[in-house]
């Protein structure tokens, strides 16, 4: 290739013409993940260092590799994103082609939409999507798993972006993104009990549409209100009514998904092997879910809330040991979460650890403190500590919204992460003895942005089969363990990372074990993850089986059937199985 004083190199939206001929050999291929603006100054600078003044020589083995790589780049890039985007418009109806579909890294709006729902800034600077594909419609879905798979690209689907590993937006091998924003429509039957939700709405549009219509529906589904509704009900879901109702998967009563043939399935035509898998089973390792039909769930016109904060000091660790004995008992009506974290009181005392039991009752205080003054006296509840609300106003409280505000702040889906985090997650069998708490205490007052969530389970989670979906953690366990720590500067990431790995492995002696149980909507990359290309059974069994136990089985059997060549790949899917 030979550039010459007339030849121009266009990148992008800037151009620089080349003043002296220079002669360069192309030696190897590069990566797409470049700031085409930055490139070009840096070639621009480079060539002015090598082009002697009237010479036409070969440039140094570095900087021929360098430019050449980069025009061969722009000149492919630019060819493929054409290429790309005439596949698509071509699997579209002509009364369905839109322009504001596909987004190149190149497009104005790139990084504002891809900014825009990464809510972990770990993977802020992780590599980025060759596409951002922001569909409308089905149309949109089919045409874009189409050409992904004739242009050999992944494809991530992201609805609310809270993917605890960020794998709704970030690949090591080349990808694209759906961006399922613009499918977040909630069609609410009050008369019929259900409501069909596209996947890209958030909890809180799904709230604040219920609530629209009647004060006595609600649905079991997450405190968070930005979280999507795609990722969380098909990796089960639950909130502060799940011990009454079930987890958000359990409440599922059809989906229409996109398979990797394009074909448009709901519950009658995916059949009931893969409508199973989808709830709770992870949706991205079958194909892409855009739209949920959900049964809602009758809650009370008054429910009440309490708090109570106790220190370590004041007997926190007596009653968290009280507590891993009884919440598991309660009452479905009855939720009381336990909060563990780090707190300092003022300047001349130590950090200490403090629990918060967070409580929501389905019903008039008056019926609950009849029940947790009888159970559970020993944390001092009375009638000044509660407060009466609407369910809706229940899901403003746990958001950590004041009550008085207007549910409209539930449509708010833009908020941004300002923090880095990593989570895990345990499940426990049995109550951990005083020894064990203090010893996670000790470790918990190491980190002041750590927080522990212990979520109780029995009520309906004890009646339903641990074979009913995907999700297995029912009727044997006491209460599930959020792990999570967060930090604010790049350079603690290592430190962080390595406290909470050194919690977990202490916590190992007190938790479920074969296999150490873990909740896949807390996604977990330290637990395994899948090779590329060739992923084995066995090498995704070691995180398949924490996360579904013994459905993990089933889920293969399904995936192999729905997606026999694996295209709907990623670090954590399902795995097909191969035969020799």
């Amino acid at each position: 290739m030979i550039f010459t004083k007339s030849t121009k190199v266009l990148a992008a939206n800037q151009c620089h013409q080349a003043t002296k001929p220079v002669l360069y050999t192309i030696y190897y291929y590069s990566d797409f993940g470049i700031e085409s603006r930055t490139m070009v100054g840096k070639i621009t600078r480079a060539y002015e260092r090598e082009v002697k003044e009237g010479d036409v020589k070969m440039a140094s083995p570095k900087f021929g590799m360098s430019i050449l790589f980069f025009f061969l780049c722009i000149s492919f890039c630019s060819s493929t994103d054409q290429s790309f985007q005439q596949c698509f418009s071509s699997h579209l109806p002509p009364s369905n082609i839109t322009y504001d579909v596909i987004f190149t890294q190149n497009s104005s709006q790139y990084s504002s939409i891809l900014q825009s729902s990464i809510r972990n800034l770990r993977f802020s600077n992780a590599s980025k999507p060759r596409y951002l594909v922001t569909p409308y419609n089905e149309d949109h879905i089919q045409a874009t798993i189409i050409c992904s798979k004739e242009h050999h690209m992944h494809v991530r689907v992201r609805s609310g972006g809270h993917d605890y590993e960020g794998l709704s937006y970030i690949s090591d091998v080349p990808f694209i993104v759906i961006d399922l924003f613009h499918i977040r429509s909630v069609m609410v039957d009050i008369k019929n009990e259900y409501a069909w939700v596209g996947a890209g709405a958030t909890l809180g549009e799904l709230y604040y549409s219920i609530s629209a219509k009647s004060n006595v529906h609600g649905f079991p589904a997450g405190s968070c209100p930005t979280v999507g509704v795609g990722g969380h009900i098909s990796g089960g879901g639950f909130g502060t009514i799940f011990r009454k109702y079930g987890l958000a998967a359990d409440n599922v009563i059809d989906a229409k998904m996109i398979d990797v043939n394009g074909n448009v399935l709901d519950r009658k035509s995916m059949g009931e092997d893969l409508f199973w898998a989808i709830r709770g089973g992870g949706g991205a390792s079958f194909g892409v879910i855009f739209s949920w039909k959900l049964k809602l769930v009758r809650v009370p016109p008054t429910v009440t809330v309490f708090k109570t904060v106790k220190s370590l000091e004041q007997g926190a660790t007596k009653l968290v040991q009280k507590w891993q004995n009884i919440a598991y008992k309660f009452h479905h009506d009855l939720f009381v979460h336990a909060v563990i974290q780090v707190t300092n009181p003022n300047s001349n005392q130590n950090p200490t650890v403090q629990v918060s039991f967070d409580c929501l009752f389905l019903g008039t205080t008056e019926r609950l403190l009849s029940s947790i003054q009888r159970s559970f006296p020993e944390l001092g509840v009375t009638q000044e500590n509660c407060t009466e609300m609407s369910w809706i106003q229940s899901v403003l409280y746990f958001a950590g919204y004041s009550i008085a505000e207007s549910a409209d702040v539930l449509l708010n889906r833009t908020t941004q992460s300002t923090q880095s985090f990593k989570g895990k997650s345990d499940y426990v069998k049995e109550a951990i003895p005083k020894t064990g708490l203090e010893g996670l205490f000790k470790m918990v007052v190491e980190e002041e942005t750590s927080v522990l969530i212990l979520t109780p389970y029995g009520g309906r989670m004890k009646q339903i089969k641990s074979s009913a979906t995907p999700f297995p953690y029912r009727s044997e366990y006491l209460y599930g363990i959020q792990y999570m720590i967060s930090w604010d500067v790049a350079e603690e990431t290592g430190k962080r990372i390595g406290w909470i790995r050194r919690l977990y492995k202490y916590m190992e002696p007190y938790v479920s074990t074969a296999p150490r149980a873990a909740y896949f909507n807390y996604r977990d990359l330290d637990l395994g993850r899948n090779s590329y290309p060739n992923t084995s059974y066995v090498e995704s069994s070691e995180w398949g089986l924490k996360y579904f136990n013994h459905n993990f089985n089933r889920l293969v059997r399904v995936k192999t059937l729905a997606d026999p060549h694996n295209f709907f790949w990623n670090e954590q899917s399902i795995p097909v199985l191969r035969l020799e």
